[in-house]
């Protein structure tokens, strides 16, 4: 069966997350709905991802793989695919005919992931449901140098959810940068992280508490406490999924190259 690797972009709102789910919509089921009604011997087989956002995180580089009966031309399957996953806001951005041993969770080398948090007074109309909203500014270089203590190999704990189904709290934090950006009446503050994996509400759970440092509530030398302390009970809150999209996936070589 030729193996084919799907990027994928997706609007998380009218999902409950990635992974297919019995009684409530997915990413996933969309997708293999899709891919049943193009290939037929499909149906009853699952699609495999990167990462299984959670409800209502969106991704913009999502990356997935399906084994198919027909060996597609890649460019006739993103079309084809795009068709018949109307009217859900999902669509194929890429698709590539790739080894037998390639796989989109296990064969990923890094993910990447953004979180936009936007600041002011009035309520976002374009945006919402894409940002997490505060009303009042963030000191920029607090947030820096709280993130500073989490960069390399930790003992993540603080920062994960309780239903954290990964065997260690033990991870690499390559990245995390923060830009601001300018929007009417405020400022957008984009949260970039880069790590080989992330734990469950690893991201959102940094992101929330980095506000709480650019807000002030906060010094920045608190983030190091709260990572010693290796404890749920010291995090700052857990921000909102709707300002969180996968942005990209690395691999020993990129499949859609």
């Amino acid at each position: 069966m030729p193996r084919f690797a799907l990027q994928v972009e997706y609007d998380g709102a009218p999902f409950a997350g990635w992974q297919a789910q019995a009684d409530q919509p997915s990413v996933q089921g969309a997708l293999e709905t899709a891919l049943a009604r193009l290939d037929p011997g499909f149906a009853g087989r699952r699609i495999a991802a990167a990462g299984r956002t959670d409800a209502g995180v969106h991704a913009t580089g999502q990356v997935a793989h399906a084994d198919l009966d027909r060996d597609w031309d890649p460019f006739r399957l993103s079309e084809a695919l795009n068709w018949h996953l109307k009217p859900a806001p999902v669509a194929i951005l890429q698709a590539a005919r790739v080894e037998d041993d390639f796989h989109a969770r296990f064969s990923a080398q890094e993910r990447r992931y953004l979180f936009r948090l936007v600041a002011r007074r009035a309520p976002v109309t374009h945006l919402k449901g894409r940002v997490w909203q505060v009303l009042n500014p963030l000191d920029v270089d607090a947030m820096r140098a709280g993130a500073a203590h989490l960069i390399g190999r930790h003992d993540f704990t603080t920062f994960r959810s309780s239903l954290c189904q990964a065997s260690s709290p033990v991870k690499s934090l390559d990245e995390i940068g923060i830009e601001t950006a300018e929007v009417p009446q405020g400022t957008e503050y984009r949260f970039s992280l880069r790590a080989r994996s992330f734990l469950h509400n690893q991201v959102r759970s940094i992101v929330g508490t980095l506000e709480r440092v650019g807000a002030g509530s906060w010094p920045p030398a608190r983030v190091a406490e709260a990572l010693a302390a290796r404890n749920r009970a010291a995090c700052g809150p857990v921000c909102p999924p709707q300002g969180l999209y996968l942005t990209g996936v690395g691999y020993p070589r990129d499949p859609f190259a």
